[in-house]
């Protein structure tokens, strides 16, 4: 590729810069050029649980994931190309018994927001998941349109949808560099040659941050890398639907149905979150102890998955902030330079949205859809990260896609 010009440039395939691609193209953006270095969904998008969900402990990003539900509901009217594969299998939110009174006040919180959400009994849940075992189980935390989707197919049906609108995807395209000329964006570096620009949004997950760094993004951003297990789901377990997908917060996991026929178990915990010093070195095999954890904990809830050996796994590389929240910011010293970081392993239910959102600041110079002033970069450095009145003290919080 030789030199070339565009209005803006995304760095990062997965879910959030095909969602951005996406909505710049659909609000006339201009030329939009999407880089990604490998493939589309190379990185934490296409290693995701893919959990469709909003039940969190703040506002904000619950905000976030009810407007991104709308999305994995309506595929085919507001993004029209692929299929998300969208399962609504409804959703359950388990907690330890000290943080029951937690979890009401949650669910007040998100009833307030629009979230379609309520408290269940045991009673009630035994009829959803007859084959749990409940036996510590008062309430839970219940969404009946929840569920959760394919990570690469969401990225593959925002990115094609982007190209039918006319944007330039490229993969195998590394971005190198951010040319910044008098304090604002002047290009982009990448492996195929320059593009002028004076706009560009980076949602590159990993292996982007060492570009965050090099512009002078202050926040403490540490790549981690965390796991998935796969196991065969027994007959005894039900077959021709799928199971209620669950974050049991009382055992540290989150578990769904996978497959085109739900004959799999998807199953994870939050606790096996390892330093990465190096994305490129990411060992992309789950380990044979996390996948024996994942068992022992999912075989709580699921008693005779204590009989089904895992049939593997898979690992990905995130990113994690000081309070577990992404970073949604445009650069206060670079003009024409926004970003998306910190996923913390939550951040695909949320794509829709983020992406909207960027697109929004880009084109009419502020979101309109939901305010992500709260995710701003400077809040570490004034003292005010993002904590959710009604935090968690269980073996996972929110930590979990």
């Amino acid at each position: 590729m030789t030199d070339y010009t565009a209005d803006v440039v995304v760095v990062g395939g997965g879910a959030v810069g095909t969602s951005t691609a996406f909505h710049l193209a659909s609000l006339g953006a201009g030329r939009v050029v999407l880089c990604e270095r490998r493939s589309l969904a190379a990185g934490a998008s296409g290693r995701s649980g893919a959990l469709v969900r909003m039940h969190y402990t703040n506002e904000p990003e619950a905000r976030l994931a009810f407007l991104s539900l709308r999305y994995f509901r309506n595929w085919d009217e507001l993004v029209g190309a692929g299929d998300c594969g969208f399962v609504p299998s409804g959703f359950v939110r388990l907690v330890s018994p000290e943080n029951l009174g937690k979890l009401r006040a949650n669910v007040e919180m998100l009833r307030r927001v629009g979230i379609n959400t309520r408290i269940i009994g045991r009673e009630e849940l035994a009829e959803l998941a007859p084959e749990w075992d409940l036996s510590d189980v008062e309430i839970a935390a219940y969404e009946p349109d929840s569920g959760y989707a394919n990570p690469v197919a969401t990225t593959e049906g925002f990115a094609e949808r982007a190209r039918q609108l006319g944007a330039d995807i490229r993969t195998g395209t590394e971005v190198t560099g951010i040319r910044v000329d008098g304090g604002r964006v002047a290009g982009v570096a990448t492996s195929a040659g320059f593009i002028s620009t004076r706009t560009v949004v980076i949602a590159g997950g990993a292996w982007a941050v060492p570009l965050l760094r090099s512009l002078g993004v202050g926040v403490d951003l540490r790549p981690a890398r965390i796991q998935v297990a796969i196991f065969d789901r027994p007959p005894v377990l039900g077959t021709g639907r799928p199971l209620i997908t669950c974050i049991d917060g009382a055992n540290g996991m989150y578990f769904r149905s996978e497959g085109p026929d739900w004959s799999r178990i998807l199953a994870g915990l939050s606790s096996y979150r390892l330093p990465l010093e190096d994305p490129d070195q990411l060992k992309s095999e789950a380990d044979p102890d996390y996948l024996a954890a994942v068992r022992e904990r999912l075989s709580r809830r699921l008693p005779v998955m204590g009989f089904v050996p895992p049939r593997g796994g898979w690992a990905g590389a995130i990113v994690l902030s000081p309070d577990g929240k992404p970073v949604i910011d445009r650069h206060p010293e670079v003009e024409g330079l926004y970003f998306f970081t910190a996923d913390n392993g939550t951040s695909f239910k949320t794509s829709p949205a983020v992406g909207l959102t960027l697109a929004e600041w880009v084109v009419f110079g502020a979101p309109r859809s939901v305010d992500v002033r709260p995710f701003r970069a400077s809040r570490f450095a004034e003292g005010k990260p993002l904590i959710g009145e009604h935090e968690y003290e269980d073996l996972l919080g929110d930590a979990l896609r």
